[in-house]
């Protein structure tokens, strides 16, 4: 008679811990958390930090002097940093290099879009209302940031928002700043069409209604873009380059929107170098 064939059972056993070396035992909990950290790493960090600290480059004893290496190990490591681009060398001397110049031009991107969001949420949170930040750039209306709540929801984009400048009143705004052939070569790309029953119906119309902005005035619009919400942009003098701070609010509360609005531009100005550095972005 034959006989089935079982899979050997397996152990329930929890898997075995790593035991501390006899060294580590004695170790504080900050050191011995220390001997996990991969030495040749730290020390290329800390090459990378040097050779920044010296505009016009500094020689290979210098920086193992200065870091505190051997200079063999010196030497390998910015041999391998230059091979991987973070480091050049030119002339005995080293500089940081492109990588090295990648990583810092995306921190300091990093850093302006952090100041930009914090720059919305401090307005969000004073106001109690959704803020937006938007600027025209090369021909396009981009939204750089918005700062929204689960008490003031953003609007939300059912149509292309850089087609439809026309409808909404950050594209309104934006436009009103452009000069005239600026303008007339935005509405030949992206002509006036209707989204609502409220929406400007011509390009005339809509040119006939830019002209009328007042500088500096905040631009209105409800139902304009979506039905049941209205909108406030705010226009910012940013360099050359077209700016908007923008409100929203459903519809039925469009009486709050104008001291709003007033509220904001009010506030802007102590930070609107946070908003310029931020076009960079």
């Amino acid at each position: 008679m034959a006989t089935v064939g079982t899979a050997p059972a397996q152990s329930s056993a929890p898997p075995a811990q790593r035991r501390a070396s006899p060294a580590e035992e004695h170790l504080p909990p900050a050191a011995a958390q220390s001997t996990t950290l991969i030495g040749s790493v730290q020390r290329a960090m800390r090459l990378l930090e040097a050779v920044a600290e010296h505009e016009y480059g500094a020689p290979a004893k210098q920086l193992a002097r200065e870091v505190g290496l051997a200079l063999p190990t010196a030497y390998h490591l910015l041999r391998t940093l230059t091979h991987e681009g973070y480091l050049r060398r030119e002339k005995g001397l080293f500089f940081l290099g492109e990588a090295a110049e990648r990583l810092s031009g995306t921190a300091a991107q990093q850093k302006r879009r952090t100041m930009m969001n914090e720059a919305l949420a401090q307005w969000r949170d004073s106001i109690g209302v959704p803020v937006y930040y938007a600027v025209y750039r090369e021909g396009e209306i981009e939204v750089l940031g918005v700062a929204a709540g689960p008490g003031g929801p953003a609007v939300g984009g059912w149509a292309d928002f850089r087609e439809t400048g026309h409808a909404h009143a950050i594209g309104q705004c934006l436009l009103s700043q452009l000069d005239e052939e600026a303008r007339r070569d935005h509405l030949d790309r992206y002509p006036v069409q209707p989204l609502t029953p409220y929406t400007v119906r011509d390009n005339r119309s809509l040119e006939c209604r830019l002209e009328h902005v007042e500088p500096g005035e905040p631009v209105i619009e409800c139902q304009e873009y979506t039905l049941g919400t209205a909108c406030a942009a705010i226009p910012l003098t940013v360099g050359s380059t077209a700016a908007a701070v923008a409100i929203s609010l459903p519809s039925h509360q469009a009486h709050r929107l104008l001291p709003a609005a007033r509220r904001l531009q009010a506030e802007t100005g102590g930070l609107l170098g946070t908003l310029a550095l931020s076009i960079s972005i």
